[in-house]
């Protein structure tokens, strides 16, 4: 492979921030110690916590480590960087503090070494501005700008074929710019893909006007260029990005009509009560990771007002007051509104017209069934739509497929167990391998409580492995997906990989 194509490129006057001395560049040929799948914020935590172990003298030398993103610089939710959107956690809860709050990397060190410390402190919140966070990410993952390859997909993880236990694997990437593939040779893999936009089926596929919600503040302005216009936007959810992204729409095209379609009745607010916020605690993990698959099952189906589908309530009070506001000057009939909240419908029909789209929408019958009578009937024309409808995790999947040999042969037990829970199981994957004779086979991706995949006995030697991030909420809770846990999370996997001492 040619080595300058591995040289990181340097991005928005990065160049000025003081890169980690023990977190430095490897020969492109050499094999590595750890190469990561996506360099987002868990990631970052990885290699912070490689620095702060290396710094402490708890690792004795500097692993070779490698991060593959595709995108061309970091990023964070661009698309949700809105105008007065606020973190909905603590900024304690940053990408070092709860693991070792003097920590280099803490948002507050950040803070003072833009010298903005004592200003923060006077605005009395535990919970910046997104675009402010981002930035702090931004600043963090600058200091290992050395290591990270900006444009490169990574397309499959296999292992070396070599007799015994496997010890190397090798990831395949494509630069996306030029479409070069890359291979490198490592003993580790950490797969942190991050989530993978996730659209209703009934919507055309790479339609102009149906954008995802992590799109929306690159790709909206682009389509809908004139904010005098009088634009008409379909946001589709009923979570915290729909409700923002169905209020901001509001604000940047004074002139529009705008429609929130969900299929919930109402607006749920999120339940960030002092107990139920302990389910994000990073010591929860050791309390629901033993539990059995029925029991994990519940409980994410339990807890999910605590992250999915549910609104910050100062939020659903400023859209409720917009909701009767309409009602006090233009009268009872939603229709004669330019804002409105279509609760309790589902997506029957979507028409493509060119520049724009008809969506046909209902609510269903009493009974509840799919294909019975239709009720309240309504056909939306709009210019955009806009789908807040959350995303899928399982870009690991895909990417393993090389590795499914080494998996665990799937057990018609645990089948058995599926039918009794009732519900989906999310603490596995089950996958299709073909041997050599093209013989097909079912194995299973799982994992341990270290975050690594359990292969089959024998099949992986000692030192070597996969790690998985972001995906695991099936079995390590619903903190997984959040920032909540990352600082917690990236010095286990550290430790799990590299054998930190204490």
């Amino acid at each position: 492979m040619d080595e300058t194509e591995a040289v990181p490129q340097l991005v928005n006057g990065a160049s000025q921030f003081p890169k980690s001395q023990y977190v430095t560049p490897t020969e492109v040929d050499a094999v590595h110690d750890l190469v990561c799948i996506g360099f987002g914020p868990a990631s970052v935590a990885i290699a912070i916590a490689m620095h702060d172990a290396m710094e402490a003298g708890k690792l004795k030398q500097c692993p070779k480590v490698l991060f593959l993103e595709k995108q061309p610089q970091f990023a964070w939710h661009a698309g949700m960087l809105l105008p007065g959107a606020k973190m909905q956690i603590s900024f304690v809860k940053d990408l070092a503090s709860l693991r070792d709050p003097r920590s280099h990397f803490t948002f507050l060190n950040y803070l003072h070494k833009n010298e903005r410390l004592v200003d923060f402190i006077n605005l009395d919140t535990f919970t910046p501005a997104r675009a402010e966070f981002e930035d702090y990410l931004r600043w963090c993952a600058n200091h290992f700008e050395d290591v990270v390859c900006y444009q490169n997909e990574v397309v499959s993880v296999a292992p070396v074929q070599e007799d015994g236990p496997a010890k190397i694997f090798e990831v395949t990437s494509r630069n996306i710019k030029t479409g070069v593939t890359s291979t490198y040779r490592t003993r580790n893999v950490l797969v942190a893909a991050g989530g993978q936009a996730s659209l209703p089926d009934i919507f055309p596929a790479h339609h102009p006007r149906v954008i995802h919600s992590s799109q929306y503040a690159q790709r909206a302005p682009q389509i809908l260029g004139d904010r005098s216009a009088p634009v008409r936007v379909a946001v589709v959810g009923a979570g915290q990005s729909a409700a923002e992204i169905f209020s901001n729409v509001q604000s940047l095209y004074p002139n529009s009509k705008t429609y929130m379609v969900m299929r919930s009745e109402f607006l749920r607010p999120s339940d960030d009560s002092p107990f139920i916020n302990s389910i994000f605690n990073p010591e929860y993990i050791d309390q629901i990771f033993p539990k059995s698959a029925a029991y994990k099952a519940k409980f994410l189906h339990e807890a999910r007002a605590t992250n999915y589908s549910v609104v910050r309530l100062e939020l659903i009070e400023h859209l409720f007051e917009t909701m009767y506001h309409q009602k006090r000057t233009l009268g009872a009939d939603e229709k004669k509104w330019p804002h409105r909240i279509l609760a309790g419908r589902e997506l029957i029909k979507v028409e493509d017209k060119g520049d724009g789209l008809r969506i046909k929408v209902a609510r269903l019958s009493t009974t509840g069934v799919s294909d019975g009578p239709l009720l309240n009937e309504e056909d939306l024309d709009v210019d955009l739509v806009i789908c807040a409808t959350g995303y899928k995790r399982t870009a690991h999947v895909d990417i393993l497929k090389g590795a499914y040999d080494l998996l665990p042969e799937f057990d018609v037990a645990g089948e058995q167990e599926q039918e009794q829970i009732g519900v989906p199981r999310k603490d596995r994957w089950v996958v299709e391998s073909a041997n050599k004779a093209q013989e097909s086979s079912k194995r299973v991706i799982e994992v341990g409580r270290d975050y690594g995949v359990r292969f089959a006995s024998g099949a992986v030697a000692q030192g070597s492995g996969v790690w998985l991030q972001g995906c695991c909420e099936g079995t390590h809770g619903l903190s997984d997906t959040l920032l909540s846990v990352l600082s917690t999370r990236s010095g286990e996997i550290v430790e799990s990989i590299f054998g930190v001492s204490r």
